[in-house]
């Protein structure tokens, strides 16, 4: 009985222990096209919803103030209205890409990479002027990748920027793809590497 008991906390120490020890993750490197597309999606798709609702309630509005039903005319001018609020909505969906790409150098330096475009038909529809859609451009072209250390515990990683800033990401259990979180909302990266 006593032989079982000291096996079983043999195992227990070594499984224990692999899953505590520090993952090597050099040379990995993970990526996603557009972190934003599902929140875009999520957003855009709100967005129509809002303006079907709202299509109603100025249509019930109009015709309370007319004292009759609108006219074919007025019905189809409304309507062209909101289709152009569709086409806006969905040309700001496609027109704002973030890609990110993060690359383990060594067993405690990373690279990550952010690849930002905004398309100008986008801004200058969103109302941003001519001088502010350059300068936007500008300071997009130029951000430099960010290095950071890391330590990994367990699936998750710690990752330091230096100067405080510190960021958590997390790993599947199949190592194929890392989580985090960006302005609330959490993002997706797929293993390339």
């Amino acid at each position: 009985m006593r032989k079982y008991v000291l096996l079983s906390l043999f195992l227990l120490t070594v499984g224990a222990t692999s899953v505590f020890a520090q993952k090597d993750l050099t040379g990995r490197e993970y990526y996603n096209a557009n972190i934003m597309a599902a929140e875009l999606n999520k957003m855009v798709k709100d967005a129509n919803a809002d303006i079907e609702k709202k299509k109603a309630e100025g249509i019930a509005k109009m015709e309370k103030e007319k004292g009759r039903k609108l006219n074919q005319q007025e019905l189809a001018k409304i309507e062209e209205g909101i289709k152009k609020g569709h086409e806006m909505m969905n040309s700001v969906k496609k027109g704002i890409k973030t890609a990110i790409t993060i690359t383990f150098k060594s067993a405690t330096e990373l690279v990550m990479k952010c690849d930002m475009k905004v398309d100008d038909e986008v801004m200058k529809a969103a109302g941003i002027s001519w001088i502010k859609r350059k300068a936007m451009k500008a300071a997009i072209a130029i951000m430099p990748a960010t290095k950071g250390k890391y330590v990994v515990k367990g699936n998750t990683v710690y990752v330091d920027e230096g100067g405080g800033e510190r960021d958590t990401l997390f790993l599947s259990n199949d190592g194929k793809q890392l989580y985090g979180v960006m302005d609330k909302k959490k993002f997706i990266l797929n293993r390339t590497k």
